[in-house]
């Protein structure tokens, strides 16, 4: 992609609350990842995911107000729950209190929605706040998780977890035939994928805690329970499925062919400009490129895919749907002895 690519920023006449917060959160959470094999460079990450989250604090407002030209893509709702993301990863990353206090405060009866389960996704952070908070009830000090409001948080993770166990008296009634979780027409995968890898995490929470039982309006679970359904949703995504296809490219014996991606569907000897890819985009040929890892959109309720480049809403990859296949699938090959610690 050789043509300009202009920058747009959010800065405090321009406010930004959920990309910087979002940001923020990435760095302290790759702050984890790294502190222990490269401290200068965690230190700067640390850093700057302070100095982000403050900002984003400071001067609030949704970057797609400040921005109106992305509305027509990604126009988020909202940043309280980037808000209150990046404060719970913050916590992780640093162990102060504030940070706390900052999510069960005046910020946490504002953005919380405690009491009602909602849907992971890249515009809503609040099930993932949720679950993150409430590994402070399972493995914090008794000082800092003898909090109502952190226990509100984890009554609401809970909340999540049963709605989407399938024998749950409070299970949701999203779903396909098959059991897929199914919540919108546009980019389908990202729901159930997104909601099976906080199942594997909390699974894990219990499971290095010796919890038990997840209460769900008087029927008792166990973390097997909310492993069985991650795995039902990876085995759908990856061919167990009405269609018989694996929806993660590259994966399989069938999956799409006809992804509607740039990188895959122009053959690599072309050099196009910006506006010289429709002829491959409306070609009937198989895409000369495979992009091995992206995971599409996915099936209508009905479970029917239709493998044609000019359908985005079924066949086009996303980062946010890599990120939550990788995590699913990792939670699902690796020990629950890992979360019980940042440390």
């Amino acid at each position: 992609m050789k043509e300009a690519r202009p920058l747009t920023q959010v800065n405090a006449s321009y406010p930004g609350s959920d990309v910087a917060a979002e940001t923020s959160a990435a760095l302290a959470s790759a702050y984890l990842v790294f502190k222990s094999t490269d401290s200068t460079y965690s230190s700067l990450l640390l850093k700057h995911a302070v100095q982000l989250f403050q900002f984003a604090d400071k001067y609030r407002e949704v970057y797609s107000i400040s921005i109106p030209d992305v509305q027509t893509y990604y126009n988020s709702t909202g940043y309280g729950d980037e808000l209150l993301w990046a404060a719970s990863w913050l916590y992780h990353a640093t162990g102060e209190a504030t940070y706390i206090d900052y999510v069960t405060g005046e910020n946490g009866d504002d953005f919380a929605n405690w009491g009602s389960p909602t849907w992971f996704s890249w515009d809503n952070k609040l099930p993932g706040a949720q679950v993150l908070l409430s590994r402070i009830s399972f493995f914090g000090s008794k000082e800092v998780s003898n909090s109502d409001a952190l226990d509100k948080y984890r009554k609401t993770a809970e909340a999540v977890m049963c709605g989407l166990i399938p024998k749950s008296s409070s299970a949701t009634s999203s779903r396909t035939e098959n059991g897929l979780i199914w919540v919108s027409e546009w980019n389908a995968l990202q729901h159930p994928v997104a909601s099976a890898f906080l199942a594997v995490v909390y699974s894990d929470y219990m499971l290095t805690s010796r919890t038990d039982k997840l209460s769900c309006d008087g029927d008792n679970f166990k973390a097997s329970d909310l492993r069985e359904f991650a795995i039902t949703q990876a085995n759908y995504v990856l061919g167990n499925n009405p269609m018989k296809m694996s929806y993660l490219v590259g994966f399989g014996n069938k999956y799409p062919e006809y992804v509607h991606h740039r990188g895959a569907s122009v053959p690599g000897d072309e050099n196009p400009g910006c506006k010289d890819g429709f002829k491959w985009l409306d070609s009937d040929d198989p895409n000369p490129n495979v992009a091995t890892g992206a995971l599409v959109g996915g099936p209508f309720l009905n479970e029917s895919y239709v493998d044609s480049r000019n359908n985005s809403m079924q066949g086009e990859p996303t980062t946010y749907n890599s990120a939550f296949i990788v995590g699913l699938l990792s939670g699902l090959v690796a020990t629950s002895s890992v979360v019980q610690s940042f440390a």
